[in-house]
């Protein structure tokens, strides 16, 4: 949807609907924005003093379809931190636009959050990676963009953000700094490197995953570029991790994943992706 559309309202306007429906229902303002990807959302849990607001009930907000996305914003506090946390995202392949895709992350903005913290479940394409490593974001390759597929596209809205956005340093340094420092201090070590997007449902073949590594890829999944964009271009900092929940190469690589199993992976990883996620809050808390 775009302001060309015959009576749609502009972007500024729906969002500002949706925020203002939250606000209503009590949600304090948060600092952070957390999107928290698949079977990844019991993070939420450990908010203190909680608003919960389903998707449903916010105006032109999407709606999660896919299992291990309950669809439900979050808002309190964690790690002395404010916070809003989606727990599920939406995805370009159920159906939505991209504009659609990334309409949370402004409302997330709207509310207050000035840093996204986004979470992913991907497939680890460095051969030094294992299943159920955790790798931070230092850089990304956007195919969809390449193809022609942006949250971007579409009528320019100033009151949005600018017309073309730099993307050279998509991901904030010191975020990432305190992330590895939060590995640290619980005894293991986070991976770092470029992620990729695909459009999806559909798991790559082996020339895609040739291809990508060749790219310099280290892992590659169906979300989070797009959130990325947004909160840029909407002023935001970003941090993003990835949970490698299956090895697309190498000797523990598959020859056929499911979700089922991706979820059962990003389980196992849960721990480990909250202690980095509450490092980084706390770290937050401190300035």
């Amino acid at each position: 949807m775009s302001r060309a559309d015959p009576g749609v309202p502009p972007t500024a306007t729906r969002v500002a609907e949706a925020a203002d429906l939250v606000r209503r229902r009590g949600a304090p303002a948060p600092r952070v924005a957390l999107i928290l990807g698949s079977g990844l959302g019991d993070l939420a849990d450990e908010i203190v003093n909680p608003v919960t607001v389903a998707y449903r009930e916010i105006p032109h907000f999407p709606v999660s379809t896919v299992h291990g996305h309950a669809g439900q914003l979050v808002c309190g506090t964690l790690q002395g931190t404010s916070v809003a946390a989606m727990r599920g995202r939406v995805h370009y392949y159920e159906g939505y636009s991209l504009r659609e895709v990334t309409f949370p992350v402004r409302v997330l903005r709207n509310l207050g959050a000035e840093i996204l913290i986004v979470t992913n479940a991907a497939g680890g394409l460095n051969e030094t990676f294992e299943t159920g490593d955790l790798m931070v974001l230092d850089d990304h390759i956007n195919l969809m963009g390449m193809a022609g597929q942006s949250p971007l596209i579409g009528p320019d809205e100033p009151e949005l953000g600018v017309r073309f956005l730099d993307m050279l340093s998509a991901y904030d340094p010191e975020l990432r700094d305190a992330a590895h420092k939060a590995a640290s201090q619980n005894d293991f070590t986070l991976r770092q490197g470029v992620y990729a997007m695909v459009g999806g449902p559909a798991f790559e073949t082996m020339a895609e995953i040739r291809f990508l590594q060749r790219g310099g890829v280290d892992a590659v999944g169906m979300s989070t570029i797009p959130e990325v964009i947004v909160a840029r271009h909407s002023g935001m900092r970003v941090l993003g991790i990835s949970a490698i929940t299956d090895m697309a190469v190498g000797p523990a690589a598959a020859h056929e994943i499911s979700h089922l199993e991706v979820l059962a992976a990003a389980e196992r990883i849960k721990p480990r992706l909250a202690a980095v996620v509450r490092g980084v809050l706390a770290s937050l808390a401190e300035e």
